[in-house]
């Protein structure tokens, strides 16, 4: 389905250079997880909730915080390995699994742009109106660019990639390979597999083990945008679903995991509540100080990361980290 999405209209120079397909959710799949998720013990949600536009906003927010050192790290280093990635692969399409703002990326287009001129960026992002927003930046900015957005899941774009007369460079970058569980995490680098040629390459960011309050700042900031970040799960999920879901009969707890290197974030009743979500025909009794745990984020070791890519056809071709070694950037060929 082509879609231009709706929003801030587009000049026709930018507009013939950008088109969005709308990836829908397979029937009878949607809220399904949520139904999951919310019906056993302990509770989940499923983490992409998070981004409809205000969380993207939000996330965009804590980026900027002085106690989130992910995004800065992984930037420092993105913006000396760049160049050295584009001559690693030559020429490519770029292909982004939560591409968001888009801002590290910049760094890989400015590589890219040199190497081979004209350049394809597909970004794949659950939020239509980050995806047009970012687009009318990048393409005002790189006159060369043209970008093809697939809006939704990264499990159903990735079916739905155009077909590309170049070799693919797919990004996953902010260690959101984090979120998932390690059976999830074997599962995803099997999709990533089959959704790459024989030499396409895959280019990895994974946050990595250290210190646990260096951890636990970065998710229990000062400033409370990480609880509002978190919190906003429940408004998006009211609008999802038609929900009763009441914020302020909910806490924000996050802390880390040392049994499983994994900081894990919480939503915690504050009250025995019942919830409904009438779209959903879903009811659940939350008892008071029961928790719906919303996100984890793994922390990695480069070593074992690099086995288990191998193990999956994506060998390690090289790694770059910064000085601390908090972060690592993996940069891997399919077999």
């Amino acid at each position: 389905m082509l879609t231009v999405v709706r929003g801030e209209p587009m000049e026709y120079d930018l507009r013939h250079r950008y088109r969005c397909d709308l990836v829908p959710i397979p029937t009878g799949q949607r809220g399904a997880d949520v139904i999951q998720g919310l019906t056993r013990r302990p509770k989940t949600l499923p983490s992409y909730y998070f981004y409809d536009q205000r969380g993207s906003e939000l996330f965009e927010q804590i980026c900027n915080l002085p106690e989130y050192y992910p995004t800065r790290t992984e930037q420092k280093i993105l913006a000396s390995a760049a160049p050295e990635i584009a001559a690693l692969t030559g020429p490519c399409d770029l292909v982004e699994l939560g591409s968001g703002s888009s801002r590290k990326t910049r760094l890989l287009l400015d590589a890219y742009s040199q190497l081979q001129g004209d350049c394809t960026y597909i970004p794949i992002d659950v939020s239509t109106t980050m995806l047009q927003t970012t687009a009318l930046h990048l393409l005002a900015d790189y006159p060369c660019l043209f970008i093809h957005a697939l809006a939704g899941v990264y499990e159903t774009a990735l079916e739905h990639l155009p077909p590309s007369a170049r070799a693919r460079l797919l990004i996953f970058l902010g260690s959101t390979i984090g979120n998932l569980s390690p059976q999830e995490e074997g599962q995803f680098l099997r999709q990533i597999y089959l959704s790459l040629s024989p030499g396409d390459h895959f280019l990895l960011g994974v946050d990595l083990q250290k210190d646990i309050h260096v951890l636990t700042a970065a998710y229990n900031d000062s400033q409370g945008v990480t609880a509002a970040f978190n919190l906003n799960i429940l408004r998006h999920l009211n609008h999802c679903f038609r929900g009763n879901f009441s914020l302020d009969r909910f806490t924000h707890w996050a802390f880390y995991n040392e049994e499983l290197h994994q900081i894990e974030m919480h939503l915690v009743s504050l009250e025995y509540q019942v919830i409904q979500l009438l779209d959903l025909g879903l009811e659940v009794d939350l008892r008071a100080q029961e928790t719906i745990r919303t996100e984890i984020s793994r922390k990695f070791d480069v070593t074992l990361m690099a086995k288990q890519l191998d193990c999956h056809g994506l060998p390690v071709q090289r790694v770059w980290q910064d000085e601390q070694k908090w972060f690592a950037l993996l940069l891997c060929k399919r077999v």
